[in-house]
């Protein structure tokens, strides 16, 4: 059983469980634009250039296409790249390597590499930002194969995604969104991780099921906060906490 004991925001938990990993295993490194000294442009590797040195804390050009294909390159040699991506829009730019070499490669190799890379950022409409810095991926990368996508929706599941992505041997996309980071919530102190493949029951009911991810789980969880008043229950299954590209149900 755990102990829900110490509460963070959504970046903060998304900081806390790559700082793990980062203490854990010494071939697991971040590379993206402004992710060493500056800390991220969300703050998520804050203070980790100082502990973990430049060369696990690689900064980079604005060169999205170049620093992507350049982690992958390292993923296949043994180390596990974070990719960081200042806004996911600007991932676009790196769509060739994402599609024809990281999603492939493991395939096309007749299975002599693996590519262990995360590849994470934030995404969705903001309260400040350009068209620009306020898409949303999935749909581009869903047909892609080889790729898994996940999305966080909470401090708990975005920590827990965050360790397991990076363990996987496999291509991971991590779905932020921009406007959940200062979402708060209690999360355990010992270690965990959230299964990339299984999609989470937040409250179980008997009379309808609504399939959500993302932000859309804070507005729907409000939502059955409110109908609880009214006597009505309701089963909801985020997808955020399993995969977002296909949907099965097991009986």
């Amino acid at each position: 059983m755990w102990y829900f004991s110490h509460e963070l925001l959504l970046f903060e938990a998304l900081r806390e469980g790559l700082e793990e990993e980062l203490d854990r295993d010494p071939t697991v490194c971040v590379i993206g634009e402004d992710v060493g000294h500056y800390g991220g442009s969300y703050k998520v590797t804050k203070g980790f250039a100082e502990k973990f040195g430049d060369w696990r804390l690689l900064d980079t050009p604005i060169c999205e296409n170049s620093f992507t294909g350049m982690a992958i390159g390292a993923a296949m040699t043994g180390l596990r790249p974070v990719i960081e991506g200042m806004n996911m829009g600007f991932l676009l730019l790196a769509y060739n390597q994402i599609a024809n070499n990281c999603g492939m490669l493991h395939y096309t190799s007749g299975g002599q590499f693996t590519i262990p890379v995360v590849i994470r950022g934030p995404g969705g409409v903001g309260r400040q930002l350009g068209a620009e810095h306020s898409q949303r991926l999935e749909s581009y990368f869903q047909s892609v194969p080889g790729l898994q996508m996940v999305a966080c929706s909470t401090p708990y599941n975005a920590k827990g995604l965050m360790k397991a992505a990076i363990r996987s041997e496999n291509p991971v996309i991590l779905f932020e969104h921009v406007l959940l980071y200062n979402l708060k919530e209690k999360i355990p102190d010992e270690e965990y991780t959230c299964c990339l493949e299984e999609a989470e029951l937040v409250r179980p009911g008997e009379d309808i099921t609504i399939l959500t991810y993302s932000r859309m789980r804070y507005h729907v969880t409000q939502v059955c906060c409110w109908f609880s008043g009214c006597a009505a229950h309701c089963i909801y299954n985020p997808i955020n906490s399993g995969s977002v590209t296909r949907f099965r149900i097991q009986e």
